[in-house]
C-alpha cells in the first residue's frame, strides 16, 4: 500500500500516570514511543509461549469470543464475496485454549489459520493484570480492552471514544485518516458490519483504484505509524484507523474513554434518526432542516440563545445529567408515537 506522507507527531516523554493533558485533548494523532514499556507484560509476551504463561496467570475460565479465518484471506476480517455474511467464523473458548492454540500455530503444530480476540474486557477475563499493567489515565471511568491474535488486518473504521492504543506484543501498522475523508474510504453498510462499526471497503493491502478511485485522495492524508512493543498511539475521536498486526504474536491494550455526559447517548443514534427522517424529504425540505441543524447543532454558540431568558431556554441550555435524562425520555415517547 502506498505510505501516507504526513508526519504523526511523537512523544517519547509520556509515562504511566503522567500523559499531558495536551496529548489527551489533541485533535491529532500523537505516537508514544516507549510508553508502556517498563510494563511487566511486554517482556512477559515476549513470543507465544511466553504469552501463554504469562497471560495463562490472570485468565479466567470464562470464554472469549475468537474469530477465524482461513489463510486465502490473508487475515483480512471482512464480507464474503456476496457481501452476505462474513469470511470469518467464532467461536468461544477459554482463552487459555486461544494461547495454546496461538502458540501451537507458531510452533508448526497446527494449521496456519488467523485468529483475533478482539475487545475483550480486561478486568473481566485478566482479573489483576491492570494491578501491574495500567495507564492511571486521569479520565472518568476508561473502557479497557486487549486485543489479541496473529497476523490479521482490521479494516479502516472509526470510534466515537478517544483512544489510546498500547502495543504490548508484536508490530503493529496504524494508518489515519482524518474524518473529513469518509468521501473517499468507500464506507460499507451501517447495519450489517463485521465488529458494529462501519468499515471501508478498500483492502489497504492492494487498493483498488479503478473502483475506489477517490482513495488516492485519501491516502494523500494518510498517517501511517508503526508502533512496537511498549510503544502507543493515541487516536482522537472520531478518526479513521486501518489496524494491520503483523507478527506472529499480537497483543494491545487499550483505552477508551469520552469526555461528554453518558446521559447524552451516542451520536449514532441521532446520524440514523437523521438518515431516517430526513435523508429522503425533497431537496428544498433537506435544505431547509440542513440550516436547522446548523443553527441549533454544528454552529450552536451564545446568539442561538442569547435571546431567550436563562430560565426559559430549555434544550437551548447546555445539557446537565438531569436535563439530558428528560430530553432522552422526551425523544422515547416521541419515537414510540
Amino acid at each position: 500500500m502506498m505510505q501516507g506522507m504526513n508526519v504523526i507527531k511523537e512523544r517519547t516523554d509520556c509515562r504511566p500516570n503522567d500523559i499531558p493533558v495536551d496529548v489527551l485533548k489533541s485533535s491529532e494523532p500523537v505516537v508514544m514511543r516507549g510508553l508502556v514499556v517498563d510494563w511487566p507484560a511486554v517482556a512477559g509476551c515476549s513470543d507465544a509461549s511466553a504469552a501463554e504463561r504469562y497471560l495463562g496467570g490472570f485468565a479466567t475460565d470464562a470464554p472469549v469470543t475468537a474469530y477465524l479465518t482461513e489463510p486465502e484471506h490473508q487475515g483480512r476480517y471482512f464480507y464474503n464475496d456476496n457481501m452476505d455474511g462474513f469470511n470469518f467464523k467464532s467461536a468461544a473458548a477459554p482463552l487459555n485454549q486461544v494461547l495454546a492454540r496461538l502458540k501451537a500455530i507458531c510452533a508448526g503444530e497446527h494449521e496456519p489459520q488467523s485468529i483475533y480476540v478482539g475487545s475483550t474486557v480486561v478486568d473481566q477475563w485478566l482479573p489483576g493484570f491492570r494491578e501491574v499493567n495500567d495507564l492511571g489515565l486521569a479520565v472518568a471511568n476508561p473502557l479497557v480492552s486487549f486485543w489479541l491474535g496473529n497476523q490479521t488486518r482490521i479494516s479502516a473504521h472509526y470510534d466515537f471514544p478517544d483512544n489510546i492504543a498500547c502495543v504490548v506484543a508484536g508490530h503493529r501498522r496504524f494508518t489515519l485518516f482524518p474524518p473529513e475523508q469518509v468521501d473517499n474510504l468507500y464506507v460499507g453498510p451501517l447495519e450489517m458490519t463485521p465488529s458494529g462499526q462501519a468499515i471501508s471497503l478498500v483492502d489497504f493491502a492492494h487498493p483498488d483504484l479503478q473502483r475506489f478511485p477517490k482513495f488516492a485522495t485519501a491516502l494523500e492524508h494518510a498517517r501511517v505509524v508503526e508502533l512496537a512493543p511498549g510503544d502507543a498511539v493515541f487516536i482522537p475521536s472520531m478518526w479513521w484507523h486501518h489496524v494491520e498486526s503483523q507478527s506472529e504474536l499480537n497483543l494491545l491494550v487499550n483505552y477508551w474513554w469520552c469526555d461528554s455526559l453518558p446521559e447524552l447517548g451516542s451520536p449514532t443514534g441521532a446520524l440514523l434518526h437523521a438518515m431516517l427522517a430526513i435523508r429522503d424529504l425533497p431537496p428544498h425540505q433537506r435544505k431547509a432542516w440542513a440550516n436547522l441543524f446548523n443553527h441549533y447543532v454544528f454552529e450552536a454558540d451564545e446568539s442561538t440563545h442569547g435571546h431567550i431568558p436563562e430560565h426559559a431556554r430549555g434544550c437551548l441550555s447546555t445539557f446537565t445529567q438531569d436535563s439530558a435524562r428528560r430530553m432522552r425520555a422526551l425523544l422515547l415517547n416521541k419515537l414510540n408515537q
